[in-house]
């Protein structure tokens, strides 16, 4: 059992890994944005276009506001609500992944064609640090081949408070 439990979670990670080799071009993955719209039976429309091609020019941890202030400097006629909506569509479809931030506000960040990280998050300025640990993901197996159980998925955020703001 817990070999068997070993070589899923080998075989999980290496699916993720192949994954991220395979790389779509924009086009595919608009395409495929799409369908995910017309399989929540909404219409496709510039404004919701427009929310996963600011995320994807935007590397980074991004609030709505960011994201409703760029489309509005681009003319583009879009309301909160609107952003709001597509981007817990584009997290429904694995298209970008919800930081909560713990001050009350949610951060988004792409998840197209990037690779698998944590994060470090300060209570007092709100910076997000990404970063992998290949003890810590060692340790999360263990755990779960310990209790005899199969990873689906983990976040791992950290609440600091940043040194930046421990000087000032």
């Amino acid at each position: 059992s817990l070999l068997l439990n070993s070589a899923i979670i080998s075989l999980s990670y290496l699916r993720i890994i192949l994954n991220k080799v395979i790389i779509m071009t924009r086009k595919q993955i608009i395409n495929k944005f799409k369908k995910a719209i017309r399989n929540e039976q909404l219409k496709v429309t510039p404004q919701r276009v427009a929310v996963l091609d600011d995320l994807m020019d935007h590397p980074g941890h991004r609030e709505c506001d960011e994201i409703f202030d760029d489309l509005r400097a681009n003319d583009m006629k879009v309301s909160r609500a609107t952003i709001y909506r597509t981007l817990d569509l584009l997290v429904k479809y694995g298209f970008a992944k919800k930081l909560n931030t713990g001050e009350g506000r949610s951060r988004f960040e792409n998840r197209i064609d990037t690779h698998h990280h944590d994060h470090i998050i300060c209570n007092k300025c709100g910076t997000i640090t990404e970063f992998c640990n290949d003890e810590i993901e060692k340790i999360q197996i263990d755990i779960c081949n310990d209790m005899d159980a199969q990873i689906v998925g983990h976040e791992h955020q950290l609440f600091v408070i940043c040194a930046d703001c421990r000087n000032n």
